[in-house]
């Protein structure tokens, strides 16, 4: 079993922020194959299952969205190189993504958060990129800012294709 776990922050005014791109693919995914997060207050955590996988959206804001992940995990029994964090990215052009192992933060707190909390970076990143802001504007309003309609049209197509790749490895 595998824990596919989209980062984000609660509430309509980030539904579609870059920094919930986490919880955007998880609820793609959950749309095309037919089954609903139910809220589960006690695991801070939205939860769905499809092909014998979890998978989740915190109900946590960003910053504390690790504890969520590890209610999660500990409630399903999933180990941490089981675990798959999805996360926007600034350090990947809008539209790129990468599928990752045992690496750092590079200072996303809701991965700085899950490493905290899971005492481990050793699980899965699949990162997807958001670009840098290209005014003097502040990483904290950028990644808080709606997507452009351009911006919109890549993510869409790249969260299509992640999810193709997380159905492969779920058969």
């Amino acid at each position: 079993m595998k824990l596919f776990f989209g980062l984000g922050n609660p509430g309509k005014e980030y539904k579609n922020t870059r920094h919930n791109l986490g919880q955007m693919l998880i609820d793609r995914i959950s749309q095309k194959n037919g089954f609903n997060l139910s809220q589960k207050n006690k695991l801070s955590a939205q939860i769905g299952e499809y092909q014998k996988n979890i998978f989740a959206i915190s109900t946590e804001y960003m910053n504390n969205s690790g504890i969520s992940v590890q209610k999660v995990a500990a409630y399903y029994k999933i180990s941490p190189e089981n675990i798959y964090l999805i996360h926007d990215d600034l350090d990947l052009e809008v539209g790129e993504w990468r599928l990752q192992f045992d690496r750092g933060s590079a200072g996303h707190n809701g991965v700085k958060s899950t490493t905290e909390n899971l005492d481990t970076q050793a699980f899965w990143r699949i990162r997807i990129g958001i670009g840098h802001p290209e005014t003097a504007t502040a990483v904290e309003d950028y990644v808080l800012k709606p997507l452009s309609g351009e911006e919109k049209k890549k993510i869409s197509t790249t969260i299509d294709t992640i999810i193709d790749e997380i159905e492969k490895m779920g058969r």
